[in-house]
């Protein structure tokens, strides 16, 4: 099936330039569709001087949809059919030119068959919240649970594109297709990725550059290209996103001209994209990262400028099953403000509307798009990130318990084999990580994904390695990225959606509740041990819960009273289920049940489905918490002895040699 079906225009006069090839087959609900239009005149910088629409109507449908100039004098405007049945539309233009306005067209859209929906689940429709507001479904209504990989440079030659469909090992040959390929064999469907980094190059300077002006503003705080010492080219086979040169004085080669925007490179971007949702696979787009802000609002019009970026990177992209970010804002330093991306948001909204076909808008932000932009923001699916350890993952709880709840998930936690060792004042040097590959590492990616599902991110988890969140190719790299990709933890991320999708679609009516967990956390905060978490449905008849390594044996509270609970253990190392004892454990007259010790030292989830009253002609299994205290005092009393022995031998000796120096 062609990516990109162009169905054909009904031609308003003879001579029009607005041209597009006919659909060999039908034309289904939820694919994109594409309008070529062609314009009359000739504009300076088409990019900032022309707005294309069409005003679409459908069943139940009838919204204006904003096209993009695409390079020359060629402008596009991609839409889809959110309904079956009939269609039209008319376009226009706020020049009037008489290739982009007062054209119009027609088609009739069909639904997909079950095979076709089997195929790619994204057929289903667009990502929408759950009727709780909690967890994610498609349109349709069928549940999704993003379980994400994070390649920031995705749209950059790092991850390279090859026009055919060659299958290459993964390694230094592989492309974009054989990673994609890779991560869909082991049950991914979600990509985060930057559509653009302006101010990135390999050059003759540093990664990390300021003006020599006195507030030393950043003009780019870029990931090191190993071996160099210079920021990483973020460009791909279309060029870089923006021209040069730009307009801040002296450093008109290394900061682009952020109104002139560069359609070839944009173009090889749409290729991934369109491939990523034709492989079932959700891109969450952010539309630029955050270092380069500053600049763009010192000597570009802001916020009309960042705002006419975003229109345009909306347009381009709201007809694909994406969601979409206005910033990547992992950290607010060397950014301008939370609320100076607010104006631009509001902007493109009170110009162009709200976005047509209903793309849940996010962002990276740390440590919440809520402390960000608060609760009644433009954020429809909110995410935490880029703060590591476990006593982050109540961010989540927070935004769960919202009056007004969004769905949520974990968008950057601790990355896989994660140093980020860059040095210098911008490296981070982590220090609390593991080598990738090790078990430790593994348990700490465990302790990201499950607490922050169990902490209220029931839309899902995204991963992350070192290696990959770079894109790093170099030679010279600590971690390469193909090398990143066989780690296990990458391997065992699916068995987060075999652990939720245990207790079928209820998983999305889980609450967070760590505290049903007794006793729950250690004294260690920055740390992926010794803690738990549990969720538990309104109900009292689901729980989940995650145990991470070093958890000592706990009672799980606020159940049936007098019940009977199945019990199994999960394993995310391998996603398979172990019996707690018989396979069945009892609550107490108060709701307590009694867990024995975890399967062995490792991490280890646990689920309990309630099957009614406990018989009381039935003696069950009971479990009683062992005498560890007890146990560790006698495994380590001989020492203790010991040790009195000789302090006690010590002073007697000692005090016989001050006897006898006084005695001389």
């Amino acid at each position: 099936m062609r990516l990109h079906k162009q169905f054909l225009l009904t031609l308003a006069f003879i001579g029009c330039l607005a041209t597009v090839k006919a659909a060999n087959s039908p034309i289904h609900v939820w694919e994109m569709q594409e309008l070529l239009f062609t314009a009359k005149n000739t504009y300076q910088n088409p990019y900032t001087e022309v707005v294309v629409w069409v005003d679409l109507t459908g069943p139940g449908f009838q919204k204006r949809v904003y096209g993009f100039w695409n390079g020359g004098n060629t402008f596009l405007v991609r839409l889809v059919a959110v309904q079956p049945g009939a269609w039209s539309w008319k376009s226009g233009s706020n020049t009037n030119d008489p290739g982009l306005s007062k054209q119009a067209g027609a088609f009739t859209a069909v639904n997909w068959t079950n095979q076709e929906l089997k195929e790619n689940p994204l057929r289903r429709g667009f990502l929408r919240a759950s009727a709780n507001g909690h967890a994610l479904n498609y349109a349709d209504g069928t549940p999704y649970f993003a379980i994400g990989d994070t390649w920031f440079s995705a749209g950059a030659h790092r991850f390279k594109w090859y026009d055919d469909e060659v299958k290459r090992p993964i390694g230094p040959k592989a492309g974009f297709k054989d990673y994609v390929r890779y991560r869909k064999a082991q049950g991914y469907n979600w990509i985060n990725m930057i559509a653009a980094f302006p101010n990135w190059k390999t050059d003759d300077s540093s990664f990390h550059m300021v003006l020599r002006d006195s507030a030393r503003t950043t003009l780019r705080s870029a990931w090191l290209e190993f071996g160099t010492g210079s920021a990483k080219n973020m460009d791909n086979e279309g060029g870089r996103p923006f021209f040069f040169p730009g307009k801040v004085p002296g450093y008109e080669n290394y900061f682009p001209d952020m109104d002139r925007i560069n359609p070839e490179y944009f173009k090889y971007l749409d290729r991934k994209i369109a491939y990523l949702n034709a492989h079932g696979f959700v891109p969450f787009i952010e539309a630029s990262r955050r270092d380069a802000s500053l600049l763009w609002y010192k000597y570009y019009k802001w916020p009309d400028s960042y705002s006419r970026y975003l229109q345009y990177f909306y347009s381009r992209y709201q007809a694909y099953n994406t969601v979409l970010a206005p910033v990547h804002l992992d950290i607010i330093d060397g950014t301008v403000s939370p609320g100076d991306y607010i104006l631009a948001v509001k902007e493109v909204e009170q110009k162009y509307g709200p976005l047509p076909f209903g793309n849940l808008l996010s962002a990276n932000a740390n440590p919440s798009t809520l402390e960000n932009w608060g609760e009644d923001s433009w954020v429809t699916l909110h995410q935490i990130g880029n703060m590591r350890e476990h006593n982050n993952y109540w961010y989540l709880t927070e935004i769960y318990h919202l009056k007004n709840p969004k769905p949520a998930l974990n968008g950057e936690p601790y990355y896989s084999g994660y140093k980020d060792a860059r040095g210098g004042a911008i490296g981070v040097n982590y220090t609390r990580g593991a080598d990738g590959g090790t078990d430790k590492d593994n348990a700490i990616v465990h302790s990201g994904a499950y607490g922050s599902f169990l902490s209220g991110g029931l839309a899902g988890h995204v991963y992350g390695a070192e290696g990959i969140w770079g894109g790093d190719i170099e030679p010279e790299a600590p971690t390469h990225m193909w090398d990143a990709f066989k780690w296990p933890s990458g391997a065992q991320m699916k068995h987060l959606r075999t652990f939720a999708f245990s207790l079928g679609n209820r998983y999305q009516d889980l609450v967070p509740l760590a505290d049903l967990v007794s006793p729950n956390k250690n004294h260690d905060v920055l740390s992926y041990e010794g803690w738990a978490y549990c969720a538990r449905t309104p109900d009292k008849s689901n729980f989940l819960a995650f145990f991470e390594k070093g958890c000592p044996q706990s009672e799980i509270r606020g159940a049936h009273l007098n019940g009977i609970y199945d019990a199994q253990w999960f394993n995310p190392r391998n996603g398979t289920w172990l019996n707690v004892g018989a396979g069945s454990i009892m609550s107490s007259k108060i709701g307590i049940i009694k867990l024995p010790p975890l399967p062995d030292a490792n991490d280890w989830g646990l689920k309990l489905i309630y099957q009614g009253p406990r018989d009381k002609n039935v003696k069950y299994q009971e479990f009683k918490k062992e005498p560890q205290d007890s146990f560790a005092i006698s495994k380590v009393l001989p020492y203790v002895l010991a040790g009195v022995v000789i302090i006690v031998l010590l002073v007697l000796f000692t005090a016989f040699i001050i006897n006898r120096r006084r005695s001389r």
